[in-house]
């Protein structure tokens, strides 16, 4: 009888999952549960819509500069310290988000919580995929990245049944909402003492200290000739993906409310097709059309299922939309991690990855001004997400094409290129 890929991981690699996933879950609920709190805060600073927005820009902005510099740490020091690190990073200014005493006190935590919010990737995807099996790697990349929309369904329920305890005080009811996020401290003794650090990067470790070389800096690394072009098309890809999902998700309460439609249902229906959405393209990644092909097919199929998504009014068939955009159109990002961490090279498998996701993030958040932009000169709301949605899908389904097909690409601790320059050195 056939084993079951489950059957076949061991105890350390099931740890670096769940350390990943897990910081990724309550990550994805310390930044949506912002949305859902919107209007308290503006009412709390007496601010406008578009200062209210700009928390979530500034978050989306700094995530770059966490992407970075913990990757470029996690290249350096091995992936579990920045991990912890990140998780510390967000538990502290999630929480203290909750007391800012000012909007500009407010801004600058989320801003911080950004930072982390990057690291957390750039640190966590590597040191899971180093982990796993070759054959697995779009599975669990999948799986990891449908983390984030528990972490929604989360925020949702959190918004349902806790924020309610707080009616009448509005303005204390946001600030528990956002204190909650310091429950990821949690996992950080836990990652300490039981999630061993990647063995990939472990065995790089001992390469370089036995032959005495050093790694050139990491970020110079990624613009040297024989990377620069990975770079640029995995950024241009990270790009298309945020601007399909923040054109998915960004103004969607909005729509429903406008149409008369409780959102909570749609919401959780959305973000759990995302969730089972995200592994289940990310397997189908691993088997015979590759990670190009599920991307592609994904993309397209949640292009297919706009119409119903954005444009009909009828709550069933929007229902089902949400059904279909989730299970495909967010769900190529079940194989975002594993794509990324098997384009770059282990010496900067930490930074390349960061970079390419988080700068995609930082150009994403124009999404929805560009959508509030669309509206002001006359397009419905709907339509006008229909057509960005759209537009994104089949640039994603496009820009994958541009690079190889990844799937069953071994990690080695010293890439071809060093092989290359150490041979001219000798």
């Amino acid at each position: 009888m056939k084993r079951r890929w489950y059957h076949e991981l061991t105890h350390d690699q099931w740890r670096a999952f769940a350390a990943t996933f897990l910081g990724w879950m309550f990550d994805g609920f310390d930044f949506t549960v912002l949305t859902f709190i919107l209007i308290d805060i503006q009412n709390t600073f007496a601010v406008d819509a578009v200062l209210a927005g700009a928390l979530g820009t500034v978050t989306l902005v700094m995530r770059l500069v966490g992407g970075v510099v913990a990757g470029a740490a996690a290249d350096k020091w091995g992936r579990k310290l920045p991990l912890m690190l990140s998780i510390l990073w967000i538990s502290i200014f999630a929480f203290l988000s909750g007391f800012s005493t000012s909007y500009a006190m407010l801004f600058a935590f989320r801003a911080f919580f950004g930072i982390g919010m990057g690291g957390l990737w750039a640190a966590g995807m590597p040191l899971t995929l180093e982990h796993w099996p070759t054959h697995l790697r779009g599975t669990a990349s999948g799986a990891l990245q449908g983390g984030f929309a528990w972490g929604f369904i989360l925020a949702a329920f959190a918004f349902r049944f806790i924020y309610p305890m707080f009616d009448g005080m509005p303005d204390l009811g946001w600030r528990v909402m956002f204190s909650i996020g310091i429950l990821p401290v949690l996992l950080v003794p836990w990652i300490r003492a039981r999630v061993p650090e990647s063995p990939v990067w472990l065995e790089r470790r001992r390469h370089m200290s036995a032959t005495g070389r050093t790694d050139k800096p990491p970020i110079v690394r990624l613009f040297q000739r024989d990377l620069i072009a990975t770079t640029l098309q995995c950024t241009a890809l990270m790009t298309a993906f945020m601007f399909s999902y923040y054109s998915i998700v960004f103004w969607y309460a909005t729509l429903l409310r406008a149409r008369g439609v409780e959102p909570l249902a749609y919401l959780v229906t959305l973000n759990l097709g995302q969730a089972l959405g995200n592994p289940v393209w990310g397997r189908i990644s691993d088997g015979r059309i590759g990670r190009r092909g599920a991307v592609a097919l994904a993309a397209l199929l949640g292009v297919a299922g706009v119409p119903l998504f954005a444009l009909s009014t009828d709550p069933t068939v929007m229902w089902l939309g949400a059904v279909v955009v989730g299970l495909c159109g967010i769900g190529i990002w079940g194989m975002a991690p594993t794509y990324l961490t098997e384009r770059f090279p282990t010496g900067v498998r930490g930074v390349g990855p960061g970079f390419a996701y988080h700068t995609g993030a930082a150009i994403g958040s124009l999404t929805p001004t560009v959508i509030g932009i669309m509206q002001e000169r006359g397009m419905p709301l709907g339509n006008a997400m229909a057509l960005l949605i759209a537009i994104a899908g089949v640039t994603v389904a496009v820009v994958i094409w541009f690079g190889p097909e990844t799937r069953g690409r071994k990690f080695e601790a010293i890439d071809e290129h060093e092989r290359h320059e150490q041979a001219v050195n000798r």
